[in-house]
């Protein structure tokens, strides 16, 4: 036979063995030829013939004015328990889609309604481009089956392509055209061969170009580019075009703009390398830069460089308007910007842009909601932390914002980040005044709250042990939740406010977490020492609280967070022996505050509470399924230090301990602004007396002026209370999929930097496409840094969650929050069982600041 007749039959092949039996519709009969050759003949009565159709057998019938006459006739061959291959062949026939006669075998099988020049088209762009197919199947030619078959052969009337000789690694006409309008190399060949006719041919049938006549290779590659470019630019706008695109050619037809867009697409995604060169002289070309066209009318394709930095300054403008929900459509529009992907910094400033608008937004939000409420101070704390009003969003947004403004290399615009910062201190501030007011007005005590004494004896004794117990001094209830939602899904999860004793400074909070501090709790000045007691145990610091809890709990351990991470599985398991309660302290987060050291704690806060998470499933591992996460108070922590108008003098009189944020002692005139309460009114044996700002200023005293904790603010009292229950040992390093990561730098030397993650095939679970993961950094056994910006795939910024896919790769920016790790390791890890799908086999130098 010949091309034609056996691509047709291929095609037929395949939907006879997918369904069986095949009801064709040829209503112009084109296709009676091609039966005629299947059958060797004409057909001869109404007998389904034997035919072999692309190596299939099956019966053939035909339809000859009835089709009463072919049901009964295909009937005995499709009605027995294992149908027969049948081909219903139905010349000069259009379906009847009400009440057709051959319903019931159309639904057993398949139906066919194919158009006899498509098929040729088809046929014909494997061996011809674009172009040259047009004018051989131009619609005046009126061709039959058989002049299509003749063009179809090797010696037809018209030549096979030239240029798929010349472009032979080509799969399709955008490729080819791809790779011409990028690379010069080829033409040469093109000329040598007279291929130059052919490819204007393409470029007119493709994309609807008519280029000018008799132009070089050079200026038609110049005009061909300068038409796909501006063409979808201009496309894309929501305004008139500037003028400097005139003389550009409009696409003549949807069809050629729809071709338009997807060449120029393809450029991006295929040529990438070569495509910022080629966009940039088009941009240049066409003075792009100097026009005056408004940023809001920008569409949603970047085809220039000079649209994505018109944006980034729009979105600027919009956040000083307060426009903040137009600036998230705007980031979210452009995550996959190509010329963000070239620029780990620029995309690095379109994070920070977005994490400005999430916090203006949840600011603005906030405090509408703080200048409505109401006096009852229960209700204060349910609005903090419970939905829908959920305040505590206001401060995890203003520590994201401020863990990655810590890591630029190059700063944000100080205009904006002032805003969003005065914008959040100004709604803490009101929130701080009118909390106290209300708390005040309800004697110092919140109805039907967790309070801190009552977490051991609530939450922690009546855990099934052996029972993790996680303090974790200076974590926000908002930290608290973050934490939840990195923690296995499998695990059975509770998170709930707890209330801190106030003052709400380390010594109290961790006494307060005691057991027995429920039945027996004050503050106290003993000696020329601040501190809690318990019954009769003073407890003043760190030691003390050690021993008293050793006392209290015999078959108890008692690990640092770093210790715990540090040791090897067997280590772990000897050090927990036979403990009922693993105390597991964290210090990090209060110690760098605490020390000055701003810039580096807003970097150290994230990996704190990945930290904890990775303990949490260290320890369930080693046969701890039970863990209580709580804190001894929360913070206030804002971007520089408080304002001197936002300082206060000390009260004077006998001073027994001073902080930023309280004074304890005796005597003394309470400063405006401040608001005073007897130990008795907080509900203890003490004669002493506290006096904290009113709003969240602070007294001038030793300690850090931007980070502070002592006071009764709900960042400062309200704790997080979290519970976890893990099946114990049950999180094996078993991997379930395979990761790749590729561009990785020799050296670390910006704290932003990116590497690509891809999925190994054959590695997913039947019936999915990819798999969740998360990546991190990691030096000496401690999490460094983590995933701050993602482009190509999903990914669920609480849970720190990356959805890869099976078929294509992920740029990931990581965020290294700790400056002093000299080297470090990127770690992929499963989610759901802590299980290690990747880790550089190397150590990467950190060399920050050399290039």
């Amino acid at each position: 036979m010949h091309p034609l007749h056996d691509y047709i039959a291929k095609l037929l092949a395949d939907k006879l063995n997918n369904r069986k039996i095949v009801v064709w519709y040829d209503q112009r009969s084109e296709f009676t030829p091609f039966i005629n050759e299947v059958r060797n003949g004409p057909r001869i009565d109404a007998e389904l013939a034997p035919v072999s159709v692309g190596g299939v057998d099956a019966r053939l019938a035909e339809y000859d004015g009835s089709m009463f006459e072919v049901r009964a006739a295909a009937e005995p061959y499709v009605s027995g328990d294992t149908p027969g291959v049948v081909v219903i062949y139905l010349p000069g026939c259009a379906r009847d889609a009400r009440s057709s006669v051959l319903m019931e075998l159309e639904e057993a099988g398949t139906r066919w309604n194919p158009g006899l020049v498509q098929l040729a088209r088809n046929l014909l762009l494997k061996t011809h481009t674009l172009g040259v197919v047009d004018q051989m199947l131009a619609a005046d030619r009126k061709l039959t089956y058989t002049d299509l078959a003749r063009m179809a052969e090797s010696d037809g009337p018209e030549p096979p392509s030239i240029l798929k000789t010349i472009f032979h690694d080509a799969r399709d006409s955008d490729a080819m055209l791809g790779s011409w309008l990028t690379d010069e190399s080829h033409d040469a060949a093109i000329s040598a061969k007279a291929a130059t006719p052919e490819l204007v041919a393409l470029i007119n049938a493709k994309l609807g170009l008519d280029p000018p006549g008799n132009a070089t290779l050079s200026k038609l590659r110049a005009v061909t580019a300068r038409y796909v470019l501006a063409s979808e630019f201009r496309l894309d706008l929501a305004c008139p075009p500037p003028a400097s695109l005139e003389g550009v050619p409009t696409p003549p037809s949807a069809e050629s703009a729809s071709a338009v867009r997807a060449l120029a697409t393809r450029l991006r995604v295929d040529f990438s390398a070569a495509y910022p060169a080629l966009a940039d002289q088009v941009e240049n070309d066409l003075r792009l830069r100097e026009t005056e066209i408004p940023a809001s009318a920008l569409g949603s394709t970047d085809t220039f460089r000079f649209e994505e930095r018109e944006l980034l300054r729009y979105c600027a403008d919009l956040i000083v308007a307060a426009q903040y929900d137009e600036v998230l459509a705007i980031v979210t529009q452009r995550e996959h910007c190509f010329w963000l992907k070239l620029d780990v910094g620029r995309r690095a400033q379109w994070e920070a842009v977005r994490r400005m608008a999430e916090l203006g937004r949840e600011a603005l939000r906030v405090r509408a909601e703080v200048g409505r409420a109401n006096g009852n101070v229960r209700t204060w704390l349910m609005r903090y932390t419970d939905a829908p009003s959920e305040w505590y969003r206001l401060d995890q947004a203003q520590r994201q914002l401020e863990a990655w403004v810590a890591t630029l290399d190059d700063d944000p615009d100080e205009r904006l980040l002032g805003l969003v910062r005065r914008a959040y201190e100004d709604t803490c501030h009101l929130m701080a005044a009118k909390f106290v007011d209300a708390l005040s007005s309800s004697h110092w005590a919140i109805p039907d709250a967790l309070h801190q004494t009552h977490v051991y004896g609530e939450v922690v004794a009546e855990q099934p042990k052996p029972v993790a117990y996680f303090l974790v001094d200076a974590m926000r209830y908002e930290m608290g939740v973050e934490l939840a939602s990195r923690l296995p899904e499998s695990s059975e999860l509770s998170v709930r406010p707890g209330v801190a004793a106030l003052p709400s400074i380390t010594p109290v909070g961790m006494a307060a977490l005691q057991p027995g501090a429920s039945a027996s709790f004050s503050v106290v000045e003993e000696g020329d020492r601040f501190g809690a007691r318990i019954n009769s145990t003073f407890l003043p610091d760190l030691t003390a609280r050690q021993r008293y809890l050793r006392a209290r709990i015999p078959k108890s351990a008692d690990l640092s967070l770093a210790e715990l991470l540090s040791l090897a599985p067997s280590k772990l398991t000897k050090k927990l022996d036979d403990a009922q309660v693993v105390v597991v302290r964290s210090q990090e987060i209060d110690k760098v505050g605490e020390a000055g050291f701003t810039f580096h704690a807003r970097q150290v806060m994230d990996t704190v509470i990945d930290n904890i998470a990775r303990a949490i499933r260290k320890l369930a591992a080693a046969g701890v399924g039970h863990a209580v996460v709580t804190a001894d108070h929360g913070h206030l922590f804002f971007a520089s230090d408080r304002d001197e108008s936002m300082r206060t003098d000390p009260p004077g009189g006998r001073t027994v301990d001073l902080h930023r944020r309280c004074w304890i002692g005796h005597g003394g005139a309470t400063p405006p602004g401040c608001v005073r309460v007897t130990g008795s009114a907080l509900g203890y044996d003490s004669d002493l007396e506290l006096v904290f700002p009113a709003g969240a200023g602070v007294f001038r005293a030793g300690g850090d002026l931007a980070f502070h904790h002592g006071g009764p603010t709900l960042q400062e009292m309200v704790i997080p209370v979290v519970t976890i229950r893990t099946a114990a040992g049950t999180l094996k390093p078993d991997a379930t999929a395979s990761v790749t990561v590729t561009d990785v730098p020799e050296v670390i030397t910006n704290r932003i930097f990116t590497v690509t993650l891809s999925l190994g095939s054959g590695q997913m679970m039947l019936g999915t496409t990819g798999t969740a993961v998360r990546a991190m950094l990691i030096s000496n056994g401690n999490q460094v840094g983590m995933v701050g910006m993602v482009a190509g795939a999903e990914f669920d910024r609480a849970t720190e969650r990356i959805q890869l896919e099976s078929d294509s790769a992920t740029t990931v920016g990581f965020q290294l929050s700790d400056d002093t790790a000299d080297s470090l390791q990127i770690v992929v890890l499963d989610p759901e069982t802590d299980a290690e799908l990747f880790r550089s086999r190397d150590k990467i130098p950190v060399r920050l600041g050399v290039r």
